[in-house]
């Protein structure tokens, strides 16, 4: 049983189409996701812009813990961690943390942090005024440093939320930003 040329080509159209859709899709995937969670409030994305602090009212009846938790990237010869892994604190109450980084390696490296936070409902009441993930650290061969996160928690955090994690994972960027400014300087 042999095929006709017109229904193979009628085939080989619908495949192309079909590869051609799937690629669309696929390519839509990420915007539809960030659209979806920012709607939804699930992803856990807090902002990354400084927050202001105009003298937010105190709730001294009520506690938050928050939980830091750091990780390197696999492969990044850097030590990275909270001073302290969890603070409680007063909703409203303008709250100081630092993180401890070490550069292991021999060479210059510059990191950048990725902060969420859990659970996705509460990074909209998680509010950075300021945050070493705002800017790119860099730091010199087994050079160490104190990074500083300064925040405070939204009064109006729902009640079912007592705790929050601060998640961050640090990058290195250098080899992205070497290969940026060589592009910047062909122009």
């Amino acid at each position: 049983m042999s095929q006709t040329p017109k229904s193979n080509r009628k085939l080989l159209i619908m495949l192309i189409l079909g590869s051609i859709g799937m690629f669309g899709f696929g390519f839509a995937l990420v915007p539809l996701y960030d659209v979806l969670c920012d709607a939804l409030g699930i992803n856990g994305k807090p902002q990354n812009t400084a927050s202001s602090y105009d003298a937010v009212v105190v709730d001294p009846n009520r506690t938050v813990t928050i939980e830091f938790v750091t990780q390197v990237q696999s492969g990044m010869p850097w030590e990275f961690a909270p001073k302290v892994n969890q603070i409680t604190v007063h909703p409203g109450a303008l709250t100081h943390a630092k993180f401890l980084v070490k550069n292991l390696s021999a060479k210059n490296i510059i990191g950048q942090a990725i902060p969420s936070v859990s659970p996705g409902q509460g990074a909209e009441y998680f509010n950075k005024t300021e945050c070493f993930c705002f800017n790119q650290q860099p730091l010199a061969a087994a050079a160490s440093a104190e990074l500083p996160l300064i925040f405070y928690v939204d009064p109006d955090l729902p009640a079912s939320i007592n705790t929050l994690t601060l998640s961050y994972t640090l990058y290195d960027i250098t080899d992205k930003l070497v290969v940026s400014a060589k592009q910047g300087a062909a122009r």
